[in-house]
């Protein structure tokens, strides 16, 4: 796509709030849901996607939050939709830090494991618990069953 300085549109900077930059292109709106924005909150949400990336030299999701400060757990659940994302902590219009996702050794309570005869899955008092078999390509082993999973399902199961 050729870009042309006429037709560009700029989103708005923001006052206060959150940027998640190089999302894997496609995965904004998962990105949203893991985080449990569905559009009915009061603060602004603006969603780019399949954005040319000069760093990645391919396509990107961006997601601009206002007001929104982001807790570990959530953090852990963009790593695992989008291990290459980078967080912008944004105060008074201006970057205060940046830093890239990082995937945890381990993994409780985010995942549900793909195996429905898993004990996590049937009405037992235990989370879910993966340990990290591999961050590129990711690869999550459910330390009940020993089931393992990639991205893919990983996403899906968030």
């Amino acid at each position: 796509m050729e870009e042309n300085n006429k037709s560009t549109l700029k989103v708005s900077k923001i006052r206060d709030g959150i940027v998640i930059d190089h999302i894997d292109h496609g995965k904004a709106l998962k990105v949203l849901s893991t985080l449990g924005i569905s559009g009915g909150e009061e603060f602004t949400v603006s969603v780019l996607m399949n954005v040319k990336s000069k760093t990645m030299n391919s396509f990107k999701d961006v997601v601009k939050i206002e007001r929104r400060v982001l807790k570990k757990v959530e953090l852990d659940r963009i790593s695992l939709v989008s291990p290459g994302a980078t967080i912008n902590i944004i105060k008074n219009f201006e970057i205060e830090r940046k830093f890239k996702v990082e995937i945890p050794d381990s993994i409780i309570g985010i995942v549900k494991c793909s195996n429905q005869n898993c004990i996590s899955n049937n009405k037992e008092p235990v989370s879910a618990e993966f340990r990290v078999e591999s961050k590129n390509p990711l690869i999550l082993r459910c330390v009940y069953c020993d089931r393992t999973m990639i991205q893919p399902e990983i996403c899906h199961k968030i």
